[in-house]
């Protein structure tokens, strides 16, 4: 097993600062999101390029209705070694053109652009991580195994079999999605994430002629959106958001039918068992309309359980070792990374420290991208902890 020293690594990553602004400038600059797939199928043939070039064998999965994923491991590796996985996305919220209005630049020691901080850098992270543990020679105690998907910023649809089963047979996962803060938290919890839809059923009648003969969706609505807005609990962290309504037909009829669109954020999964059959459980006020629910929670919690608690700690520590002062944050967005932690142990929000996901914004603050990619490199060639290790597979078996 490889002893990687820290001081060393960050010297040599430090060494390649100019050359991770200069390819995170250049992934900006392949505007990708996730619904042109020629645009991200570009990204895709960029990264590949870059993975061999950090030594590792690509295989790249089409998609069907999106632009598909990379998988790749070492050219060179170790028979039946387990497998560490790090993970990130390279579809962006930002359509084709967006770059005229929000130049890929840098200046004042931040790389700015659409895509850079969510995830752009994280990608950058990973290559330079792969290149610096490969550069330290020796082996690693469990095999690097990386998965770049398309589709993330639309909830992973197509990836997300694949990085269940890659998740199933890791020790561990690194996630890349950008820090939490100026002070670049990692993210150790994530509330999982439901969508409902609400729809109410009346019956139609003439507003002024005969109201009484109708059954006003409009109002059985209003009784319902006030149930949902009382299931908000701040103090332990759930959120239930109305955020759009649609429905009836014109003013002088009594409305037929109407819908509500619901965003749901929760902490924990006993929470999200009661708010989904809370939810479900809605009946009418209003015996003379309907109310059907559809929909539900697509994202499970990511919770501080023990295996991920152990990845935290060795982190922390070796974020020490290089002059970071870590600290961990809980936040209300999901990431690939809910899924992944209810298989192995996982750490979350490894990547550049910067600001402005899906804002105008956005930008990375470049002087943290060589630490970053040392903090990486350095969980990559730690220990495995005997107790943060439910995946049992090997790089064999990758699919």
């Amino acid at each position: 097993m490889t002893t990687v020293s820290a001081a060393a690594t960050l010297e040599y990553l430090r060494t390649q600062g100019p050359a991770m602004v200069g390819l995170l400038t250049d992934l900006a600059a392949l505007e990708s999101p996730t619904d042109d797939l020629p645009a991200v199928a570009r990204v895709l043939d960029r990264l590949s390029d870059e993975l061999v070039r950090s030594g590792m064998a690509v295989r790249r999965v089409p998609g069907r209705v999106t632009a598909g994923l990379i998988v790749a491991r070492p050219a060179a590796r170790r028979r039946f070694q387990p497998l560490q996985l790090l993970v990130g996305h390279c579809d962006t919220v930002w359509p084709v053109g967006t770059r005229e209005r929000m130049p890929v630049e840098v200046a004042g020691g931040r790389v700015r652009g659409p895509g850079v901080f969510d995830m752009k850098a994280g990608l950058v992270l990973m290559m330079f991580a792969l290149r610096a543990v490969r550069e330290a020679g020796g082996e690693l105690p469990a095999t690097p195994v990386v998965l770049v998907n398309a589709d993330e910023e639309i909830g992973s649809p197509e990836s997300k079999p694949y990085t269940v089963r890659l998740a199933r047979r890791a020790a561990r996962a690194f996630v890349l999605e950008p820090a939490f803060g100026p002070e670049g938290h990692l993210k150790t919890a994530r509330k999982a994430v439901g969508g409902f839809e609400i729809v109410i059923r009346g019956r139609a009648a003439h507003a002024g002629l005969d109201p009484a003969a109708g059954a006003s969706a409009v109002l059985e609505l209003s009784h319902q959106i006030q149930r949902l807005f009382a299931m908000n609990d701040p103090a332990h962290g759930v959120t239930v958001n109305v955020g759009t309504i649609s429905g009836g037909v014109r003013p002088n009829v009594v409305a037929p039918e109407v819908r509500a669109h619901v965003d749901v954020r929760v902490p924990t999964r006993e929470a999200l068992a009661r708010i989904d059959a809370a939810i479900r459980g809605l009946r009418p006020v209003n015996p003379a309309t309907a109310v059907e629910v559809a929909g539900g929670f697509h994202a499970p919690p990511l919770e501080r359980r023990p295996p991920h608690r152990a990845l935290w700690r060795q982190a922390r520590a070796i974020g020490r070792q290089i002059g970071l002062d870590l600290d961990e944050a809980a936040v209300g967005g999901a990431s690939d990374g809910n899924t992944i932690g209810q298989y192995t142990a996982t750490l979350d929000g490894l990547g550049a420290v910067g600001d402005g996901a899906h804002a105008g914004h956005e930008f990375v603050e470049a002087a943290s991208l060589p630490v970053r990619a040392a903090l990486l490199a350095l969980l990559l060639a730690a220990p495995l902890d005997a107790g943060a290790m439910p995946g049992a597979g090997t790089c064999e078996e990758v699919p």
